[in-house]
């Protein structure tokens, strides 16, 4: 359930993500939803890791939006160099 929590997560920080970083995104809005997703799942990790959260515990949605315009800069630069 965790999971599914951190996904309908994502998909609003990667939308929210997409408007704070506009321009010409390489596959599209579904794309950059998705790596908001990756976004706050990595968030999520890093969190738990450095003991921001506990077990059970969702992911605050700020820090999912840093995951997620993270993961997108880091997308683009790589997808950019193409």
């Amino acid at each position: 359930m965790e999971l599914l929590g951190w996904i309908i997560v994502g998909l609003f920080a990667g939308a929210l993500a997409r408007l704070v970083m506009p321009g010409s995104a390489p596959g599209g809005c579904v794309l950059t939803i998705l790596l908001g997703i990756a976004g706050a799942l990595l968030a999520g990790y890093v969190g738990r890791m450095l003991g921001v959260y506990a077990p059970g515990q969702q992911t605050s949605f700020i820090a999912a939006v840093f995951g997620s315009i993270g993961v997108l800069a880091l997308y683009r630069f790589f997808a950019g160099r193409g």
